[in-house]
């Protein structure tokens, strides 16, 4: 294509989209947070330190090309939640998804019955009122935050999940790990999400489900001891009041 004295290659189309791509992630992430606002400040200052180099403003070029020069290291420091969510995010949506062929198949009728005795405790939970997390980490043992808690390597089944989410229970105060169609571990703690954008009604349960979901590629079901509704977090965003039928359609999407 040529535009007289702009020529744009198939190179160029593909470089903008993968640009506003990689930008559109970062807004998705940052959105909501302080942090969104630190970017803009960042982002203001290459922009000026750019325009005074092209205008040749030799004083203020030097001024701002120290804080440019240790720029990469402030961003990492600043920004280290949410660069570990935007690495997440990219290899879940890459290598993850693409060797998903080298996996064995799970059988359908057993995830489905799976599935159905996860929704039918979380709505129990519910009616009952009891507080619970319950996070859907696939294949992961999730080692640092099971570690925290009690490793049971047991099978899903209403009976436990409730026996440990009881008022009475030890472990009722933590998170329950599902991994590998199992319980991998139960009275985990979580960390807490700083998110601002987090609604008032949200709880320290659901600042865990969301911590959670910051620091690694999983999901997490959550019930209010307060009043009974059911919240799903998922890559640091927060879905309140499911029903039934919402819930059953989440738990089959990210089991």
């Amino acid at each position: 294509m040529d535009l007289s004295f702009l020529r744009i290659s198939l190179f160029d189309v593909i470089d903008i989209l993968v640009v506003g791509y990689l930008i559109y992630q970062v807004y998705r992430i940052l959105r909501g947070s302080i942090a969104f606002n630190i970017f803009v400040g960042v982002m203001m200052l290459y922009m000026s330190w750019w325009l005074v180099r092209a205008l040749k403003m030799d004083l203020l070029t030097l001024i701002l090309e120290q804080f440019v020069n240790v720029g990469f290291i402030v961003i990492a420091i600043i920004f280290q939640p949410e660069l570990r969510r935007f690495l997440l995010l990219i290899g879940n949506q890459t290598l993850r998804r693409r060797f998903n062929f080298l996996k064995p198949e799970n059988n359908n009728t057993d995830n489905q019955k799976v599935v159905k005795e996860l929704a039918t405790t979380i709505k129990e939970l519910a009616e009952s009122q009891t507080g619970a997390i319950i996070v859907l980490a696939n294949n992961s043992t999730m080692a640092q935050y099971s570690e925290s808690g009690v490793v049971l390597e047991a099978q899903i089944s209403k009976p436990l999940i409730i026996s440990i989410f009881n008022k009475e229970s030890p472990m009722h105060d933590g998170a329950v790990i599902i991994s590998d169609n199992r319980i991998h571990a139960a009275s985990c703690v979580l960390p807490l999400s700083e998110s601002p954008s987090l609604p008032p009604e949200a709880g320290l349960r659901h600042r865990a489900a969301v911590g959670i979901t910051e620091s690694a590629n999983v999901t997490a079901f959550i019930v209010s001891e307060e009043s009974g509704q059911i919240a799903m977090a998922h890559q640091g965003e927060l879905k309140m009041d499911l029903n039934a039928e919402e819930l059953a359609i989440l738990l089959e999407k990210h089991f």
